[in-house]
């Protein structure tokens, strides 16, 4: 018995294994345990497995080609539509299969455990800079029912609450800044794990080469450098810059019938953290964009005044990640005479 893809339903403790030959037709059908996944694998030994692209399934695919097999992951949404009848374990890890044998199939490229590493520091620190924002949010609505009004900014917080709590007059009582004063300690003590998660960042920054290149582009910082090489990584699984845009959600939706074209606004699909980061980093390029006079400077002038600012922004946030995905893909450096 050769099989040639084996699907893999993954799982917390049970695994459903489904081994199919080259002309899809079902060889081996079976449930595992976490522990016993391994060696079922080995003596199955298939040319290719294929997981879905969900929690652990990086951990797996790395103990898999560490036993010298090809490993696809496959996006679930590419896998739902080959899933028969009811939904269940035996369904899904045949579907698995049958998704991988595809010509056209897209698959996503096995993060290595540094890249994890990177992700885990973005992911934590996203974690505390939205605790601080439901922190200061929290105190300032607290303030506004008792007339007191603060900008949104966290500068804005930290400038303004010395006063506030100084103060022994009007409706904010000693209870009142009490809670208050709670409510800051807390901010700091997040504020310092955020620059140690920050310090991490800039830790990977400098260890890497991927990252050093494409933070050369305007708008890149070590953020979005660090947040797109944990992501993508060397990007060669992308066809050209434009895939990287639109995995991106940074492209326009199509709504097309008839021999009609009809666009609509970006598609806003993948990853929303990293089209922030971009969107963002666009928006710092802009700001002082006005006063300068080098081509990229003087397209974004035009852009701005014929489209707007916000298209704008979301137009250099796409060129930029065009950029990235020849400069992750290829030995390149980037030339911004070159580019703009």
């Amino acid at each position: 018995m050769e099989i040639d893809i084996l699907g893999i339903d993954l799982a917390k403790r049970v695994f459903q294994l489904h081994g199919a030959d080259r002309r899809g037709q079902a060889l081996h059908r079976s449930k595992v345990t976490r522990a016993g996944l391994l060696q079922a694998v080995r003596t199955l030994h298939p040319r290719v497995i294929a997981m879905e692209a969900c929690g652990s399934a990086h951990h797996w695919a790395r103990c898999f080609q560490e036993m010298g097999m090809e490993v696809r992951l496959i996006s679930p949404q590419y896998v739902v539509p080959f899933v028969k009848t009811n939904k269940n374990d035996r369904n899904d890890a045949e579907a698995i299969a049958e998704a991988a044998g595809r010509p056209t199939m897209r698959f996503v490229t096995v993060k290595s455990v540094e890249q994890q590493d990177m992700q885990a520091v973005h992911r934590v620190r996203e974690l505390l800079v939205t605790q601080r924002t439901a922190l200061i949010n929290q105190a300032r609505g607290l303030l506004a029912e008792r007339g007191v009004t603060i900008a949104q900014s966290p500068e804005a917080f930290k400038r303004a609450m010395p006063q506030i709590l100084g103060q022994c007059e009007g409706e904010v009582t000693s209870i009142c800044q009490a809670m208050l004063m709670e409510l800051v300690q807390q901010v700091q003590v997040l504020e310092e794990r955020i620059k140690h998660a920050e310090g991490w960042i800039k830790s990977f920054m400098k260890q890497s080469a991927l990252c050093k290149k494409i933070s050369a582009i305007a708008g890149v910082g070590p953020i979005t450098a660090t947040a797109m090489v944990a992501a993508v990584g060397d990007a060669k699984e992308f066809k050209n810059g434009r895939h990287l845009s639109a995995w991106l959600g940074l492209v326009p939706r199509q709504c097309s019938s008839g021999g009609k074209s009809r666009l609509k606004g970006i598609s806003k699909r993948g990853d929303t953290y990293l089209r922030t980061l971009l969107i963002h980093g666009a928006r710092s390029v802009l700001r002082y964009a006005v006063a300068k006079t080098d081509p990229r400077s003087r397209w974004l002038q035009e852009l701005i005044n014929r489209r707007g600012y916000n298209r704008a922004a979301v137009a250099l946030a796409n060129k930029n990640a065009r950029v990235i995905q020849v400069l992750l893909s290829s030995e390149d450096s980037y030339h911004p005479a070159t580019t703009s």
